[in-house]
């Protein structure tokens, strides 16, 4: 199923974004659906002026906006969109720098929160422990059968999206789940044809 995904093309909102406040910020509202800056603070243990303060600042470049009922710091706050994206081809040297920092900040929050559930993993039930892993691989792909690979693991999980917007569609015993991926050259083998078109490792 295609989801639309907000275009990140302004270096000013992915730094505005690159904040480990403001990202778990987006994180809860998306998983919880609109909550208040009290509310926020309790879950992030912060206060709700350091809460209201990051909606601000998120709500300036259209990531969060103001829901439904209430008023002043009991104003629930709701995402604009759950899916974005950024790190096009081609784009200018301060927007790849914004990226870059985005990027860095969220590998760092998932790699920490992948040693968290290995710590945990084993003290769940034996269907929970057989279902968490992680893999590691390497082979030899063309740009075009590494796009195709990359785009395929991004549509996979991308067919379970609509659970968060619809809560009713979540199979009982459904956790939340997290999940990081990346396919990219490994450069550090220098495994690029030489003229001949032969690869050398």
């Amino acid at each position: 199923m295609a989801y639309p995904q907000r275009k990140l093309d302004d270096p000013r909102s992915l730094r505005a974004l690159a904040h480990p406040v403001r990202l778990a910020i987006m994180e809860q509202l998306a998983v919880a659906g609109p909550l208040t800056a009290t509310e926020l603070a309790d879950r992030l243990e912060t206060t709700p002026s350091n809460c209201s303060w990051h909606l601000r600042k998120l709500a300036e470049h259209g990531f969060v906006e103001e829901a439904e009922g209430g008023t002043g710091r009991k104003r629930p706050w709701q995402i604009v969109s759950l899916g974005m994206r950024w790190d096009d081809v081609g784009e200018s040297p301060e927007l790849a720098r914004a990226g870059d920092a985005l990027s860095t900040l969220m590998i760092d929050r998932e790699v920490a929160r992948l040693a968290r559930a290995r710590a945990k993993v084993r003290e769940d039930t034996p269907p929970w422990q057989e279902a968490s892993t992680w893999t590691q691989s390497m082979m030899w792909l063309t740009a075009g059968e590494l796009n195709e690979i990359n785009r395929a693991v991004c549509d996979l999980l991308m067919t379970r999206i609509d659970r968060f917007e619809h809560p009713e569609g979540r199979p009982d015993g459904a956790r939340l789940c997290a999940f990081l991926a990346w396919g990219v050259p490994a450069y550090d083998f220098e495994t690029e044809p030489d003229d001949n078109g032969e690869n050398h490792a």
